[in-house]
């Protein structure tokens, strides 16, 4: 009796295994193949790509926003009038789908340089679809409600740009051993072409990117201006209660060279400090007065504003994560915060030669000091005995008769305007959000004598490219850090950044170049042997029977992996188990 051989030796493939079977559940070897994707399965890839590039955005975003995250809070806040961080499982679900469609891509291109099929389960299609439209509707509700943060997408690439760029021109570089193995391979001219051209163009485009890289930081060293003074915007609000004496004190302990915060009126015209329309979220009004928690604040007279405590909510909500890092005698002193006066603010400005900035809310105008709110303000001023020259006036209305009241008062703006118009209303100072004052315009109103202080500054990144680009001062909630950056992060000589920019080119190119010679010599080598790619997995096991798709997977995983007698047996054995006629075919059995 003639014996056969055994059709093929396989060895086990554990990772290609792994990378099919986590992408498309296609575990076992007859489950892959090496046919081109069919065009829905291309269109899955487009929708993934599409998805973590959006992702990618999204994330990015949400990382440079740091800087904002209060902000973000209180606007949530004045929606639900629940105090919460919201930040933390938007930046968890962001995080986690970010890895989880990163980690898709990352076994696509798997696939795409292994020659194998795409064939995206439907479970991940499912995966990626609800991220994709998670990630919209936050997009759609950000551009809602804080359509300004955008803006510190552009601002942050000032400082985070040149590097981006060489991560990129570094991922898509490694992306030539793909595209080369893949331009090898095939043998259709026109997606060699095309794959080539789509691949060149990105190279290329990343290769220019840096003629629209503009970065204040990219500058010659010798004319960076002096280190912008920080501002406590409401205090050192990280650190201890907003508005509070003690956030002002901490404040001042960092070495700021001034003071900011928010003023409200009381009924019976005494100026206090006060950032919300109502008392609920910094004070505890809803048990002392649990019928007028809703109230604007400035309806409270003084006499019962010094009944309420504005420090143990500090301690409650812990809104920057920054309590558990305070010490038992600086809790003790928050817990016992009161309600603080504008007048108490300049005493303590004033002792220490600290200049102060408010912004001063005008009441209602049933409020009985709706018309004379200026005048009580002023009188609060000169009561303090504070210099005028340490005081910035920021109201604009009947601007002209404080001048006359108080002729040292600086005037000062919180409307962007031009230096023009500033200079024509006799101010000198101007009090803008960062994302109002582009490089340009920070340079033109310094040229021009006009002080610019910009908030709110909390990062360093931020605030070593607003130094870079020439600010006098910012306001931040986080005087504690910036107090660690004596010099900015990074500054970089045009002639350095060109070299930099040119070297990276020139070794991507180079790297690229080689890659592709390397794969067409690898493959004309190979084809030159005689031999062809063998795909064990499109064996054909019968041309004139066909059965269900069950029975044939059954049968070829017996074809791979039985042994048949003493590990050699004949091919029709494994047909007959089977119910198949064997079918003979010259070269596969003797």
């Amino acid at each position: 009796m003639v014996k056969h051989q055994p059709l093929q030796v396989y060895e086990r493939q554990l990772c290609l295994s792994c990378i099919t079977g986590i992408y498309g559940c296609r575990w076992k070897r007859y489950q892959r193949s090496h046919d081109d994707t069919t065009k829905w399965e291309l269109l899955w890839s487009l929708v993934l790509l599409f998805t973590f590039c959006l992702l990618l955005v999204w994330f990015y975003f949400w990382w440079e926003a740091h800087n904002d995250y209060n902000e973000f809070n209180w606007f949530l806040y004045n929606r639900s009038r629940e105090w919460s961080d919201g930040t933390v499982p938007i930046l968890a679900t962001t995080a986690a789908g970010f890895t989880y469609i990163a980690f898709l891509m990352v076994l696509a291109l798997c696939h795409i340089a292994l020659g194998q099929q795409l064939n995206l389960h439907w479970l991940h299609k499912i995966g990626v679809t609800a991220a994709l439209l998670t990630t919209i509707v936050g997009v759609i509700y950000i551009n809602e409600t804080w359509r300004q943060e955008w803006d510190v997408i552009p601002i942050s690439l000032q400082a985070t740009g040149p590097f981006l760029h060489i991560g990129a021109l570094a991922a898509v570089t490694a992306l030539s051993w793909i595209v080369a193995g893949q331009v090898a391979r095939t043998e259709k001219t026109m997606f060699q072409v095309v794959v080539v051209l789509l691949y060149l163009s990105v190279l290329l485009g990343l290769y220019v990117v840096p003629l629209y890289i503009a970065s204040p930081c990219i500058m010659d060293t010798a004319t960076l201006k002096p280190r912008p003074d920080v501002i406590g915007h409401q205090g050192a609000p990280m650190l201890a209660p907003e508005n509070t004496l003690r956030s002002f004190q901490r404040a001042l302990h960092m070495n700021v060279t001034g003071l900011e915060a928010d003023v409200a009126i009381s009924v019976d015209g005494v100026p206090f400090l006060m950032h919300d329309r109502s008392l609920q979220r910094t004070t505890d009004v809803a048990e002392v007065f649990p019928d007028r928690q809703m109230d604007d604040a400035s309806h409270f007279n003084w006499t019962d504003l010094q009944q309420l405590n504005a420090g143990k909510w500090f301690l409650k909500d812990d809104p920057f994560w920054t309590v558990n890092s305070l010490p038992p005698k600086e809790r003790d002193l928050i817990a016992n915060q009161s309600v603080c006066s504008l007048e108490q603010l300049l005493k303590l400005a004033s002792y220490h030669n600290s200049t102060v900035v408010f912004r001063l809310r005008r009441p209602p105008q049933e409020h009985p000091c709706y018309h004379s709110w200026i005048n009580d303000t002023l009188q609060a001023v000169q009561q303090s005995g504070i210099p005028q020259s340490l005081v910035m006036w920021t109201p604009d209305e009947y601007r002209a008769q404080v001048r006359q009241l108080a002729p040292g008062l600086i005037q000062t703006s919180l409307n962007k305007t031009s230096p023009q118009s500033l200079q024509q209303y006799g101010i000198s100072r101007l009090l803008l959000r960062y994302n109002q004052a582009n490089t340009q315009e920070i340079r033109n109103y310094s040229q021009s004598n006009i002080n610019l202080s910009l908030y709110t500054v909390n990062e360093p990144w931020l605030y070593s490219v607003l130094w870079c680009s020439g600010v006098s001062s910012v306001s931040s909630e986080a005087p504690d850090i910036l107090r660690k950056v004596p010099h900015p992060i990074w500054l970089m000589g045009p002639d350095e950044y060109c070299l930099m920019w040119v070297s990276a080119d020139l070794i991507s190119f180079a790297v690229v170049i080689g890659i592709f010679i390397f794969q067409n010599y690898h493959m004309i080598r190979y084809r030159m042997t005689g031999m062809r790619s063998y795909n064990p997995e499109q064996i054909m096991l019968s041309a004139a029977v066909r059965r269900s798709s069950r029975d044939l997977n059954v049968m070829k995983e017996k074809l791979i992996f039985s042994e048949v007698g003493n590990g050699v047996g004949g091919a029709d054995e494994l047909y007959a188990d089977n119910g198949y006629d064997y079918y003979t075919n010259q070269g596969i059995s003797q």
